[in-house]
């Protein structure tokens, strides 16, 4: 069963994420902050990453920009997902090395297709 660490300081969206994607057969780890995420993935490296961009700490965009860089963690898929839905924000998140950008309010569909779509690649 694939893993997948949802990264979101929302707890009303964390809980949405969480139950979409466990109710599409994953496995499902959370963190509420960027930090926790780098702490997390560190000692748990998931299959893919769900990652929010505004958060306290440090934000989506220097996460997925460490993923990226470090050779142990290059290769876990990040998708963006984020309130800042305007062009150049897609831009920008796919810039960092993201591999998928889902602007929120998001259908549950798209979430979990492009999420699958992913672990298979």
């Amino acid at each position: 069963m694939s893993t997948v660490l949802v990264v979101e300081d929302s707890v009303t969206q964390r809980e949405m994420i969480t139950d979409l994607l466990k109710g599409s057969g994953l496995s499902v780890s959370i963190a509420t902050d960027g930090v926790e995420a780098l702490e997390h993935i560190e000692g748990h490296r998931p299959d893919l990453v769900v990652l929010d961009i505004v958060m306290p700490r440090m934000n989506g965009y220097e996460v997925c920009r460490r993923i990226k860089a470090d050779p142990k963690t290059q290769h876990v898929p990040v998708v963006m997902c984020s309130s800042k839905g305007e062009e150049f924000d897609r831009y920008w998140g796919m810039k960092q090395g993201a591999d998928a950008y889902i602007a929120k309010p998001f259908q549950p569909t798209e979430l979990v297709g492009t999420v699958k779509q992913l672990l298979r690649g």
